[in-house]
């Protein structure tokens, strides 16, 4: 018979295993940031392995070495995705994506990786090494413990009954009240089951024979803009909560009315709304889809079968009614095939923009020098520049090239998580252009400005002021007098800074002189000046359908509703 003493010891040690394990896999998450909290809830993943070990000893007689190393190693591997599946939703504000955003790690890791020196990243890279082998030294310990009591006979049936028992009461949980699911961490097989399927459905060829519905019927002309430029700015990170978090309102409250009065010394009207974004905090693609397209790209699989078709979309239908389509595109740093979908005439990327510069951080381009290079090369009709004493690289547009109205997209960058670098503003226009417009000391000084993925907020707020400023500047002083004007969120920040629980949906302005069309605008929902109503007038998707009525004639309207 077992020593009492040693009896203590094994109980003591099975139940801090068990203890160790469970706060592993299920602790959540400290908002803002990136690091984990404590818990007290059970972890459904520990007890299943637990209830499994259990009948595995049962079987087998023994638990051997092979096999509590390789346990320890899916349970090590278990923690890291269970830090994933609470931590990227609180950064992002979205659950994690396996296909999408393991497709742009490298990216984003790039993008991390401006922001420190190059010792920085080795300690990192070598800290994460040494974490990783801790974690598998104290996991291990744990399972042998784990292993050591399920190993003998009179233990074998009570570790099943505990892994039962708790398996039980989640699934009694799960059907009884929402309240006592919160006794349970998220369970990783759950995550790891839907990313498994989701994988499977975007590797799989059949995945294309999903339908994806109706789109917007592009039937109509395009004869109310009276051949007016269109503008659509995809405004990055500009979301609802900019209006419904007070000290964000409060902070944006002097730019919006500089804007507001921009417009009002212009001439200008400016009618609003909001929409429901497809995406949350990133994936800005699916954003410039869902209204380019009128389809829905909220699933991501969507969105990739439909660049596969020849759906119509705003960019095409422009181009079928004499307008010369350019997509102004400087965060394109790499080949983007997809882009052939839109069939743009022009795709400026970040190489032939004409932007000669010095490089602010990974984005390189400082949206205020965007919209300058855009003004000069496709609004100023009349301009030539294909390379100036500036040391400017741009395209010459001559004839009738040069005379068409234009239908532009522009997805700004300067906003974009974690929100820095912030460029200096440069009150003079042509001072933009100059290959010299920022020093080694500009650049030098936005680069070192504190980044935070813990408190973005600050950094969020220089980043929306500085987007206002531009904006605001370039509409009182640049602005050719008749553009349309669409400005338009492409969905919400970082979770950081919305916190919990925020909406997906987006500001939406549509600027312009014409009081006809913003007066159609105002009976699909849209409102009078900056601010919108609280609630959306449906997803982003849906405001494709309305923009293509309001720039319809009214021939053309009556037309399309005959059946």
């Amino acid at each position: 018979m077992p020593h009492p003493t040693a009896t203590l010891y094994s109980v003591l040690r099975l139940l801090l295993a068990l203890i160790v394990l469970n706060a592993l896999l299920a602790f959540g998450n400290l908002w803002p940031g990136a690091w984990p909290r404590p818990e007290a809830r059970l972890s459904v993943d520990l007890f299943a392995g637990l209830l499994a070990l259990a009948l595995w000893a049962r079987w087998r007689g023994a638990v051997s070495a092979r096999v509590t190393c390789i346990v320890a190693a899916l349970a090590s591997l278990w923690v890291l995705l269970h830090y994933i599946d609470v931590t990227i939703p609180a950064l992002l504000g979205r659950p994690v994506n396996a296909w999408w955003d393991g497709r742009h790690l490298w990216q984003l890791a790039r993008m991390g990786g401006e922001f420190a020196a190059g010792w920085q990243i080795a300690a990192v890279l070598l800290a994460a090494c040494a974490g990783l082998a801790l974690l598998f030294m104290l996991v291990r310990a744990c399972v042998n413990a784990l292993a050591a009591a399920a190993t003998r006979p009179r233990w074998q049936l009570p570790l099943a009954a505990l892994g039962s028992a708790v398996l039980l009461t989640h699934g009694a949980a799960s059907v009884a009240h929402p309240d006592l699911q919160r006794m349970f961490a998220p369970p990783v097989g759950t995550m790891v089951a839907a990313q498994a399927s989701l994988l499977s459905r975007a590797l799989s060829r059949s995945a294309g024979e999903r339908q994806l519905g109706p789109g917007p019927t592009f039937d109509r002309d395009i004869a109310a803009l009276g051949g007016a430029d269109v503008f659509v700015l995809f405004a990055e990170a500009y979301g609802a909560i900019t209006l419904d978090r007070p000290e964000l309102a409060a902070a944006l409250a002097d730019r919006r009315r500089a804007l507001q009065q921009a417009l009002d010394a212009g001439g200008r009207q400016v009618v609003s709304a909001r929409v429901t974004s497809p995406t949350f905090g990133g994936a800005s693609w699916l954003a410039h889809a869902a209204l380019l397209s009128g389809i829905d790209t909220h699933d991501p699989d969507d969105y990739a079968l439909l660049l596969t078709t020849q759906r119509p979309t705003l960019v095409s239908h422009f181009a079928q009614h004499g307008y010369r389509t350019v997509g102004w595109m400087p965060g394109l740093q790499r080949p983007w095939p997809e882009g052939a979908f839109y069939g743009f005439d022009r795709l400026a990327d970040a190489d032939n923009t004409g932007y000669a510069g010095l490089p602010f951080g990974y984005w390189r381009i400082p949206d205020q020098v965007s919209i300058a290079l855009l003004q000069q090369q496709e609004l100023n009709r009349t301009a030539d520049a294909t390379g100036d004493a500036a040391g400017l690289r741009t395209v010459s547009l001559r004839g009738a090239e040069s005379s068409m109205p234009r239908f532009i997209v522009f997805p700004t960058l300067t906003t974009h998580a974690p929100f820095r670098p912030v460029p200096p503003y440069l009150a003079d226009p042509q001072r933009l252009l100059a290959a010299d417009a920022f020093s080694d000391e500009d650049v030098s000084r936005a680069l070192t400005a504190p980044v935070s993925w813990t408190d973005p907020t600050p950094a969020y707020i220089d980043a929306m002021h500085y987007q206002f400023d531009w904006l605001t500047r370039w509409l009182r002083e640049e602005a050719p007098r008749h553009l349309l004007l669409v400005v338009i969120g492409d969905h919400q920040p970082i979770g950081g800074v919305t916190g919990p629980g925020a909406s997906w949906d987006v500001p939406v302005h549509v600027i312009g002189t014409d009081q006809a069309l913003l007066a159609r605008l105002e009976e699909a929902g849209f409102r009078r000046g900056l601010q919108p109503d609280v609630t959306a007038i449906g997803p982003m998707h849906g405001l494709t359908q309305t923009l293509i009525d309001a720039f319809a004639s009214d021939f053309s309207r009556r037309n399309a509703r005959t059946p």
